[in-house]
């Protein structure tokens, strides 16, 4: 009896020769094959970095707010997020989620579509003087020499320093809502216009202008 017993023992259990070929195989092939995904995953999180990068994010305020429905109110935040490059390019977005990180995901993603194009000098300030208004809010920026730096304050120094804008004068004039503020010199930056396009609306050359 313990003779076969031995035996069928023997029989049942496979040669250790076997087990660690065929385990080594299936971890060298899922080692292998999770390396390539993670090779091929960090290269395309490489490229979407460097888009991103290009893009600077800044959040001018966050607040709680609370909307009123059927069984009482539902509270909410709302962030201001200004978007740009620094090359003339800028914007201004709104977002409003339950949480803080989806509020300035969606303001991000908000002012990335409403994006203004500003044309810069060679010493990175701004051709003319703009005026912008949005509800009370009401902004003067002026060009200003070199070495000056930005002098405005609030939400409009993070839209003139997002912008690319180095050398430029701004006051803020009416409401102090920082939302109104940072929409009004949005307003005031697309009114810019080159001493080109000036001449060439007015059909006119730009010794004209200049004299």
């Amino acid at each position: 009896m313990t003779e076969q017993k031995k035996q069928s023992s023997t029989k049942d259990v496979p040669a250790a020769s076997e087990v660690p070929a065929a385990e080594g195989g299936q971890q060298e092939q899922r080692r292998g094959g999770g390396g390539r995904e993670r090779r091929g995953g960090g290269r395309r999180g490489g490229r979407g970095q460097e888009r991103d990068s290009e893009w600077q994010e800044r959040v001018v305020q966050i607040r709680r707010v609370s909307k009123t429905v059927k069984g009482g109110k539902k509270m909410s935040f709302r962030a201001i997020v200004v978007v740009g490059n620094e090359r003339g390019q800028v914007g201004v977005g709104v977002g409003k989620a339950g949480d803080v990180i989806g509020a300035v995901r969606k303001g991000v993603a908000d002012g990335k579509k409403h994006l203004v194009k500003v044309p810069l000098t060679r010493n990175s300030s701004i051709p003319t003087l703009s005026n912008g208004r949005d509800g009370a809010a009401s902004v003067l920026i002026r060009p200003a020499a070199p070495g000056t730096g930005v002098i405005a304050g609030g939400s409009i120094r993070t839209v003139l320093e997002l912008a690319g804008i180095k050398n430029v004068l701004a006051k803020r004039l009416g409401s102090k809502t920082p939302l109104n503020n940072a929409r009004a010199a949005m307003v005031a930056l697309a009114g810019l216009r080159t001493h080109k396009e000036t001449a060439k609306e007015r059909g006119i050359s730009l010794e004209q202008i200049y004299s």
